[in-house]
């Protein structure tokens, strides 16, 4: 690309997660022309001021953790990223968040005035699945309070005549 894309993509990164959810949203990013913008949120920290550009200063919620300063994107997760999107040809940034992933991703997506926000599932697991009923899905959450597209990029699906898995087998 010779000029740098002026829409955006959001995409929530954790590590660990499968790559799936990173390579699918950089596809729609190369095809809208747009900058992917891969976003990771912790939520054992908090936003105290937004800066803006789609950054932000924060602290622990926990005040008696040691505050080292600002944390950065984390370092492994973006080692990751950068050997993952080596040979896609889309341009790329980061940014670290703090909060409720939801309202963090939507925030930036806002801030940044992102075309949509893209998310992956959570892993099949009986104790994902019952923290995701008890705290709802960024997913959930992001549809009900985006006036954007929110795509959810599956990452383990259930067979139709599978039980779903917070459902009784």
């Amino acid at each position: 690309m010779t000029a740098k894309p002026t829409a955006r993509v959001i995409v929530g990164v954790i590590p660990g997660q499968p790559d799936a959810v990173v390579l699918q949203a950089a596809t729609f990013a190369r095809r809208f022309n747009a900058e992917l913008v891969c976003a990771s949120v912790d939520v054992n920290r908090y936003m105290v001021f937004d800066l803006g550009d789609g950054s932000m200063t924060s602290i622990p919620l926990d005040p008696d953790l040691v505050d080292p300063g600002e944390p950065g994107f984390e370092p492994g997760l973006l080692a990751h990223l950068t050997a993952l999107l080596a040979d896609v040809d889309v341009v790329w940034s980061t940014r670290s968040l703090a909060g409720d992933p939801a309202l963090a991703l939507g925030g930036l997506a806002d801030t940044l005035g992102a075309a949509m926000i893209v998310v992956g599932t959570r892993e099949a697991t009986v104790r994902a699945s019952l923290g995701e009923f008890f705290n709802g899905s960024v997913a959930a959450h992001l549809a009900h309070r985006q006036h954007r597209p929110v795509v959810v990029i599956p990452l383990a699906p259930v067979a139709v005549d599978e039980a779903l898995p917070w459902e009784p087998s």
